[in-house]
């Protein structure tokens, strides 16, 4: 049985139909509204700003392309979604292959990425350090899981979207997205545990 049309709860539908029909317009109104959330997700992916928009553009052309084959039988944001979480997990398998991953990699701007957590307000320096080593120390965490479990973790905890739309997004049971969360969440857990008891030992 095929799927049944989500389109009439998409609140895209409109604008996906206008630019199925050819008004350019109509999809630069979707680039602007997602571009924003589909930068955090691939940059949180990729750590690299420059790999970042290069990809960003990437996902939107695809998109564009593809455009005429979106038949509504989800909603348009998890359609994007899946197109940006396969084409920067591609990407991460072909840097891969290229090079050794190596935490040097990380955009040394990430900490004043947008992106990320503006801090800039705090006026103890103090605070304010430790918070960028949390930070730091976070993101290499998440960098350390592997893309599954990464991805996972930035649709849930960082982007917010729910268990039943991330299993939509990358064609998953919403009991492997549970199953990924819980895993991911240890490790995390446990690397932070690590990042916290040596702090302490260099404190005392």
């Amino acid at each position: 049985m095929a799927e049944p049309s989500k389109s009439s709860d998409d609140p895209d539908i409109h604008l996906v139909q206008q630019a199925q029909g050819g008004d350019t317009e109509a999809f630069d109104q979707l680039v602007l509204k997602y571009s924003k959330r589909l930068y955090g997700l691939v940059y949180h992916m990729t750590s690299n700003a420059d790999d970042t928009h290069d990809l960003l553009q990437d996902i939107f052309a695809k998109a564009y392309r593809s455009l005429s084959r979106f038949r509504g039988k989800s909603r348009f944001y998890t359609w994007i979604y899946s197109i940006a979480v396969n084409m920067t997990l591609n990407f991460l398998k072909k840097k891969k292959r290229r090079a050794s991953y190596s935490f040097d990699d990380i955009d040394s701007g990430i900490q004043n990425d947008p992106a990320f957590i503006d801090i800039s307000h705090s006026s103890n320096p103090r605070k304010q350090s430790n918070i960028h080593e949390i930070q730091k120390k976070l993101n290499e965490a998440i960098q350390a899981l592997s893309k599954e479990h990464r991805t996972v973790v930035i649709l849930f905890d960082i982007q917010g979207i729910p268990h039943a739309e991330i299993a939509a997004i990358l064609g998953i049971s919403v009991g492997t997205v549970r199953s990924r969360l819980f895993y991911a969440h240890q490790q995390l857990r446990v690397d932070l545990e690590d990042f916290r008891n040596s702090d302490k030992d260099i404190s005392h």
